[in-house]
């Protein structure tokens, strides 16, 4: 398997090579390799090798990234930074790398785009020196958050795997994105990707769809890095009329895309968008170009799976995993093909909301700990956009809160509650207060009952 990760990191850009642009700035492959030069030196220069990396700016990201990769360090990727999500990880890292200080650190690395010392060009990693690792966390199936481990080999692995399936669908393209690369999605498609594959990318983050339309005027060949919930938008927004200006190619990741919404995609944007099913613990495994309901998932050439005898989980076997190892995936299937499949839902409580991953009982775990909360259980509900549903049991505390106040006041201090770890879009949009919660005569969740509770408004 060609390396092309590792070959771009041993060589770095050439100096003419755009890098990344925006509306008002371009970072040229000279300007890029003294920025990872200088944060290089001073990595090295600091006995911490545990190093927290977060910046909203891409190109700024990505000094960071190869900096970090290229002195050995240990990089993690907070999923946002919450307070609460950073309070966690608190014992994690001992640095912090980005552009402003979030917290107080003795060991703190500003990214800037600044250049204040003499460069000795790019960065050579020592024969007995490994590169760096990511560590990235994400809501396990216990509620607490696992962190999960990518070396440099799997990435490559994965980047030169989407380079040989998607290359020819990327002629000469630069790369916008309407998703954070903070995720491994958003990591791989739009910094690292490109990187190793000589493509710029935009250092902004992309807001609207008009601001798809005017990199699109400007760029006659674009890749479209986004999500199922953003794509979902854009046909309303766009009034379903075909752009004059199109992506060369789209790309959806997060969650399966609804039919219609691809459709609508397609009427704008004169294709559809490749979607890819994946997670950050398996890496991608299938994609799709979804031009019916029937259509099937087709896994990526190196990727073999199986369908569990018990439950019809997938089974999977990936070089994006560590060791080339075997992984049970908590996603049930049917198996129709050597390489095909269909998803047939979860088996697990880890569910997705707008497309962010997240653990129901780590957000009911949080929940408990409120002073006027004595139980609760949380659901998904199957609404255009999915929403969580909370069915609460409130303390004799909340009692006199929800007596004295009212719902919508309950309703608020606990949404306060749960934004010190999850991000707004994620919590949950209907409240429900009973007595108790329902249980069957074993003492579980009666989820008939619980599903009555959310049956009308």
């Amino acid at each position: 398997m060609t390396q092309l990760l590792k070959n771009w990191l041993a060589q770095g850009p050439l100096a003419q090579q755009l890098i990344s642009f925006n509306h008002h700035d371009i970072t040229t492959g000279g300007r890029f390799i003294q920025q990872v030069s200088q944060l290089h030196q001073q990595l090295l220069s600091h006995q911490a090798q545990r190093w927290l990396l977060t910046a909203e700016a891409s190109d700024l990201f990505a000094i960071g990234l190869c900096a970090g990769l290229l002195a050995g360090k240990e990089l993690i990727l907070p999923a946002n930074t919450q307070p609460g999500t950073l309070a966690k990880l608190e014992q994690e890292f001992d640095g912090v790398l980005s552009e402003l200080p979030i917290k107080q650190q003795n060991n703190y690395l500003p990214l800037t785009r600044e250049i204040n010392q003499a460069s000795d060009g790019w960065p050579t990693l020592p024969d007995d020196c490994e590169y760096g690792e990511l560590i990235l966390f994400t809501s396990g199936s216990t509620g607490q958050a696992k962190a999960v481990r990518k070396n440099v080999t799997q990435l490559d692995n994965e980047i030169t795997v989407l380079e040989q399936t998607f290359a020819k669908h990327l002629p000469h393209c630069g790369v916008i994105a309407t998703v954070s690369h903070q995720h491994i999605y958003g990591l791989l498609f739009k910094i690292l990707w490109p990187l190793a594959a000589s493509r710029p990318f935009l250092s902004d983050t992309v807001e609207t769809p008009e601001t798809i339309g005017y990199y699109t005027a400007l760029f006659p060949k674009l890749c479209l890095v986004s999500s199922p919930a953003q794509l979902s938008r854009m046909p309303a927004v766009l009034s379903g009329e075909r752009q004059p200006n199109c992506p060369s190619i789209i790309f959806s990741s997060g969650a399966p895309l609804k039919l219609e919404a691809a459709m609508g995609v397609r009427q704008c944007f004169g294709s559809l968008p490749v979607e890819v099913y994946g997670s950050t613990e398996t890496g991608a495994i299938a994609y799709r170009r979804q031009h019916s309901s029937e259509t099937l998932w087709k896994t990526f050439a190196p990727i073999q799976i199986a369908q569990s005898d018990t439950d019809n989980a997938l089974i999977l076997t990936s070089p994006f995993l560590a060791d080339n190892q075997t992984l049970r995936v908590d996603d049930s299937i049917s198996l129709l093909g050597d390489s095909l499949f269909r998803l047939e839902g979860r088996l697990d409580r880890v569910v997705k909301i707008q497309e962010k991953r997240l653990s129901l009982e780590q957000m009911e775990s949080l929940l408990r700990q409120h002073a006027w909360v004595a139980n609760c259980f949380l659901v998904v509900r199957p609404e255009t956009k999915q929403q969580l549903g909370a069915a609460i049991e409130l303390s004799a505390a909340g009692k006199q809160q929800l007596q004295a106040n009212g719902k919508p006041a309950i309703n608020a201090a606990l949404q306060l509650h749960l934004s010190s770890q999850f991000e707004q879009d994620t919590l949950p949009k209907r409240w429900r207060y009973v007595a108790q919660l329902p249980q069957t005569a074993q003492g579980k969740i009666a989820m008939a009952e619980i599903e009555k509770l959310f049956s009308q408004d």
